[in-house]
């Protein structure tokens, strides 16, 4: 049966507008879904070192994922190297460990660059990584116009709520923004940054703190892109938002429904933007890696289908969902393939995707949406008040209000005012014994000697010339950097030794 679309009363359709429509509170599709465009399905995994991610990245597109997600290790989030002293323990532990071009090469091995979207997820070196994306491009043929995909990019919540920063704030927004002027003019379908409300919401932040922080930092960015040059609609466009989806199932549709109308009003009222490609909020979803117990950790399948869901009636772009042991450990491939045919049992078998904003008019969500809004919009007015989110984070107010939130919450759930199935109510004293991914302990020792043999085999003079020249335009404020980081990774300068060569002129964050 063709599904309709019922009408709203005249009053709520003329506030709300039509989907597809300003201020794109139904969506930012006239159709969204039901024209056969359904989410993408990107499932995020990296482990270990670039051969064993290949494979986990071909097993899921085999089972039918349509977008790669790459989850790098800390070592590669910090910009170090797998033998500097600083990654002892960490190498490949939490995602893959990448420091060369040759990584990039045995990661994307057998898989078409010019024919997926990949996104990943890494900050203060994303300069760094899309430089080593792109560089692998080149060489498997791939023309940088066609490439298509996201780099996160946002190293503002990284001094907020996950602590994976390198340089501080000033040098890290130019490396932002020079990414931005770069990836504009030779890269046009990359999304040049993932501007993330999920880590603080993951740190503990409510709904409606959320949608402001985000969009602060969204604001935020727009700035000083346009001190740099690039005015809001050549940047908006591309820009890209990345929220999680917690467990009140109408609370998240609501906040994804008033994200999206609070932005396509700042985006126009307040920063000017003229362009309606500027004022669509378009975001990808990850469901609540916080909200997983290793308490009956099987629960966990039920949870996140749940946020899925909730995810998908608000409106998501794109969209990951967790596996069921990830609070024990990295996911094995069957918890990867469940968490992705969670997705599939959604899109095919429930007729979610069949109607657009299908609960809208709903006396309940429409209250919820108007509040999330309203009170998302008194938290950013209060950060605007405090000088924008870069002067709230440095005097640490973000910070302030997280951990006030998080404390709160976590006092709900110790006093049993919010139910916690399998942890404080419902609790099972039998232990569900669940497989969890192994790292290979000899991985480390393993990368180390990769490396070893990569510098033994380069020109190891003009590499150290190359990042020499880096470090030369980082001191100049006006030289661009990518085209410098590009050289330098092609004369097969390492990760470490790039990002030493910045730290060197631009000292590190102390949080």
């Amino acid at each position: 049966m063709e599904p309709t679309e019922p009408a709203l009363p005249p009053e709520l359709a003329e506030r709300l507008g039509e989907p597809g429509a300003f201020p794109y509170t139904r969506g930012i599709h006239p159709r969204m879904y039901a024209d056969g465009r359904l989410w993408t399905m990107r499932q995020y995994a990296g482990f270990g070192g670039a051969q064993e991610s290949n494979a986990r990245y071909r097993h899921l597109l085999d089972q039918g994922v349509t977008g790669l997600s790459v989850a790098f290790d800390l070592p590669t989030q910090l910009g170090l190297d797998p033998d500097d002293p600083r990654a002892r323990g960490e190498v490949g532990r939490v995602g893959v460990s990448i420091a060369t071009v040759d990584d990039m090469t045995t990661l994307f091995d057998g898989i078409p660059l010019a024919e997926v979207t990949t996104s990943m997820t890494i900050n203060a070196p994303a300069a760094m990584l899309l430089a080593l994306y792109t560089l692998e491009a080149e060489r498997q043929g791939a023309p940088l116009a066609a490439l298509g995909g996201t780099v996160q990019n946002d190293v503002l919540k990284e001094y907020v709520a996950r602590g994976t920063y390198i340089f501080p704030p000033g040098p890290s927004m130019r490396l932002v923004t020079d990414l931005m002027r770069w990836s504009a003019e030779h890269v046009p379908r990359w999304n040049t940054i993932s501007i993330s409300g999920y880590h603080m919401r993951e740190a503990g932040c409510t709904a409606a703190q959320e949608v402001a922080f985000t969009l602060a930092d969204a604001v935020a960015y727009v700035r000083a892109a346009e001190g740099a040059g690039l005015p809001v609609d050549r940047i908006g466009p591309r820009l890209s938002f990345f929220f999680a989806c917690h467990g009140d199932l109408f609370e998240e549709v609501a906040k994804f429904r008033a994200a999206r109308r609070l932005w396509a009003h700042l985006a126009r009222d307040l920063l000017g933007a003229r362009d309606d490609r500027s004022l669509k909020l378009r975001f990808h979803t990850q469901t609540g890696g916080s909200t997983l117990t290793a308490q009956q950790p099987l629960n966990n399948v039920v949870r996140t289908a749940y946020q899925a869901l909730a995810a998908v009636l608000g409106g998501t772009q794109s969209l990951h969902t967790n596996a069921y042991d990830e609070a024990l450990g990295l996911p094995t491939a069957q918890s990867a393939t469940l968490a992705l045919r969670t997705q599939q049992v959604l899109a095919f078998e429930t007729g979610v995707a069949d109607a657009v904003d299908p609960l809208a008019g709903s006396v309940h969500v429409e209250a919820l949406t108007d509040a999330i809004e309203a009170e998302a919009r008194r938290w950013f007015d209060e950060i605007e008040a405090r000088g924008g989110a870069v002067a709230a984070i440095e005097a640490g107010y973000l910070q302030d209000a997280i951990e006030e939130a998080a404390y709160a919450h976590q006092r709900d759930v110790e006093a049993g005012r919010r139910v916690v199935v399998g942890v404080n109510r419902f609790a099972d004293e039998a232990p569900l014994e669940v497989p969890v991914q192994a790292i290979d302990p000899r991985l480390e020792a393993a990368r180390v000697d990769d490396l070893r043999r990569f510098r033994e085999a380069r020109d190891g003079a003009a590499a150290s010339a190359a990042v020499a020249r880096l470090a030369d335009a980082a001191g100049a404020p006006e030289a661009p950097l990518m085209p410098a980081v590009r050289e330098a990774f092609a004369t097969r300068a390492t990760l470490g030794e790039v990002c030493g060569a910045l730290r060197g002129v631009w000292g590190e964050h102390r949080g």
